[in-house]
């Protein structure tokens, strides 16, 4: 069997938990008589650590061996991860700071989903890092042009089946 990419878990969980913060951005606000519940599920804007996340986890890393199917308008968030370096690309700085954002969002009720899933990626990115993995851009390869030849097919040489 082949070694676990543990990075690629971990990339997945933080997303999920990036996500599931922003998912309250467009709430209408509820009265406070509602409780407990109803407050800390009203809340208006987004923590900007979730889009912070969101930003940052959605380019996927290249894998070791096979291919790796790049997301939707990856190549843009790609640019900005490589311009910053080995801030981005050092799975150690993305544990720190996945579980550093993890405190606050532990305090609030409606975000204890995504505290509990940015919890798990920061201990998984945490083994990635001590495992000696980082985080490698997708290359995109260049097309190689057609040859002339190549492109002129051949008639079949036998009738179709009847």
């Amino acid at each position: 069997m082949g070694q676990i990419e543990w990075a690629m878990w971990a990339n997945e969980q933080a997303l999920a938990a990036g996500l599931s913060e922003c998912g309250g951005l467009g709430r209408v606000p509820v009265p406070p008589t509602e409780g407990l519940l109803g407050t800390a599920g009203g809340r208006r804007r987004g923590r900007p650590g979730s889009v912070l996340v969101c930003l940052l986890e959605y380019p996927r890393s290249r894998r070791k061996k096979g291919s790796t199917m790049e997301r939707c308008g990856q190549k843009y968030l790609t640019a900005v991860v490589k311009l910053l370096g080995p801030l981005t690309r050092n799975y150690y700085i993305r544990a720190v700071l996945h579980a550093a954002l993890a405190v606050p969002a532990g305090f609030l009720l409606s975000t204890i989903l995504g505290t509990v899933c940015l919890g798990i990626a920061s201990g998984i990115y945490l083994l990635a890092a001590v495992r000696g993995e980082e985080w490698r851009p997708i290359e995109q390869k260049p097309r190689e042009r057609p040859q002339m030849g190549d492109t002129i097919k051949q008639p079949p040489s036998n009738p179709p089946p009847r």
